[in-house]
């Protein structure tokens, strides 16, 4: 009889958080840039606007009334995007800095705060 080792999952810590604008590097929607809406460190994904589109059947809630294609977006990995620098408008990597015991995110291109 095998033995299964469970590891419990861990969140993760993130890089780019819920409001910050990404853009895509890799996949479909490469080269485009949105505003992140939802985040999900345990499976290390995001949900950015108008990226990753998928349809979706929805019937009529009325007697009588249509049912409709509704479209949303879906989460994409975190690997698949890149931030944009709110300062120097490029697209970079996320780094840290610690001043005074508090930690704050500087852009690895221009070495400003976020």
């Amino acid at each position: 009889m095998s033995k299964r080792i469970i590891f419990a999952s861990i969140p993760s810590i993130m890089k780019i958080k819920k409001g910050d604008i990404v853009s895509v590097i890799t996949g479909k929607d490469r080269d485009k840039k949105g505003k992140i809406l939802q985040a999900f460190p345990l499976s290390k994904k995001v949900v950015v606007e108008n990226v990753n589109l998928k349809k979706k059947s929805v019937k009529a809630k009325k007697s009588g009334a249509k049912g409709q294609v509704v479209e949303f977006p879906a989460p994409i990995d975190i690997s698949n995007v890149k931030l944009v620098c709110p300062k120097c408008s490029k697209v970079s990597r996320v780094g840290y800095l610690v001043k005074d015991g508090n930690k704050s995110r500087i852009c690895k291109s221009c070495k400003q705060e976020i």
